[in-house]
């Protein structure tokens, strides 16, 4: 995704200079965003906090650096996936049935929605519970090839992927900080204090 590697820089392409943005005319149609753009702009704005990685041990890094920043043990996370749990057994998370009296929720998503920033989820990732029953804090772990520009092209991309067993409990997950006053749109979400760990794939 060359919007990251631009935001945040590739170990090889710090030498290189920035193309200069030309000014363009107020009657000139509306540029349309790159994906991987117009999601960091949308996540950003609905307060969630993502981490660009190059590589796993980037990941592993980072997790740590969330973990200390917190003052959160591996006590305090629930991983319900044996998989994502072995990505991070240098940490000795276990997976778990259940996250009761756990402060932090470790999981991967579907997709990255870039239209409106948000994280769609299904029972793949989260089995049967619902939002409001998991750990107020999330760590999610993605890849850039997850990012997609719509909702519609999620749903289409677990119905093609799943097929004959389509998961269930698909959800989204857009708001990423605790409000003290909702407006009429985010009435009835769930908000969660999210981390996103990015890593690059593509």
């Amino acid at each position: 995704m060359n919007f990251f590697r631009r935001l945040f820089g590739s170990k090889e392409n710090k030498n290189k200079e920035t193309p200069v943005a030309t000014e363009r005319g107020k009657f000139m149609p509306e540029v349309q965003l790159p994906t991987d753009e117009k999601f960091t702009i949308n996540f950003k704005k609905n307060g969630g906090k993502f981490l660009y990685c190059d590589s796993k041990e980037e990941v592993l890094e980072a997790f740590r650096n969330i973990l200390n920043e917190n003052a959160w043990t591996p006590n305090d996370v629930c991983c319900i996936d044996d998989n994502l749990a072995s990505v991070f057994r240098n940490f000795q998370i276990g997976s778990r049935t259940h996250c009761y009296n756990t402060n932090l929720f470790l999981t991967r998503c579907e997709n990255l929605v870039a239209d409106n920033g948000s994280i769609l989820i299904s029972s793949n990732q989260i089995k049967e519970s619902k939002l409001h029953d998991l750990p107020d804090n999330f760590i999610v772990f993605a890849t850039t090839s997850q990012l997609i520009d719509n909702l519609g092209e999620g749903l289409h991309g677990i119905k093609s992927k799943n097929k004959g067993h389509i998961p269930t409990n698909i959800t989204t997950i857009k708001h990423f900080s605790n409000q003290e006053e909702k407006d009429f749109l985010s009435y009835g979400s769930t908000s969660k204090n999210l981390y996103l760990l990015l890593l690059e794939d593509l």
